[in-house]
């Protein structure tokens, strides 16, 4: 699966609970730039870049896959600089916590 479709269909793996009330935009800058829109527990996935995103993350395609997949470990990407964050690093901290990890791993 590519990083593209995998974005497409993280929407599967939300923990509406624990996304709760939470509205941001997450940009994704990857080989083709996508971004999500969390808005009340849902998730929406948009092709192209956001206008002003509450957070980017930058990444190598199969980086992003592998992250899903539980190959590399989100804090060693960051510290390695294999992942790039700017905006707000709560949401970043958040984010892992809004989806249900069986579902994500079974979409990669």
């Amino acid at each position: 699966m590519t990083a593209k479709e995998l974005l497409f269909r993280l929407p599967e793996a939300v923990d509406t609970q624990a996304a709760g009330e939470t509205s941001a935009v997450i940009q994704y800058e990857l080989s083709e730039p996508l971004y999500h829109v969390l808005e009340s527990g849902e998730i929406r996935t948009v092709e192209g870049r956001a206008e002003a995103p509450d957070l980017t993350v930058t990444m190598r395609d199969d980086d992003l896959v592998a992250l899903f997949e539980g190959k590399i470990n989100p804090m060693m990407a960051f510290m390695t600089g294999r992942i790039r964050v700017a905006g707000d690093m709560t949401l970043a901290q958040r984010l892992v916590k809004f989806f249900d990890q069986d579902k994500l791993r079974s979409l990669a």
